[in-house]
């Protein structure tokens, strides 16, 4: 998922609307919202800039 994305993503979602499925590649592998299913889920993401990597 590219940034422009994500950040177009954020700004359609309002506090209490349910998030639309996305899938986005992590260091453990692809993730999808389905994988969370039934749990909590916050979303955090920085720009490489701030990860070292």
């Amino acid at each position: 998922m590219t940034h422009a994305l994500l950040m177009a993503l954020v700004a359609a979602v309002a506090p209490g609307q349910k998030a639309p499925a996305f899938s986005v590649e992590t260091t453990s592998g692809k993730k999808t919202l389905d994988d969370f299913k039934g749990q909590t889920l916050v979303l955090a993401f920085f720009p490489k800039a701030f990860t070292g990597g």
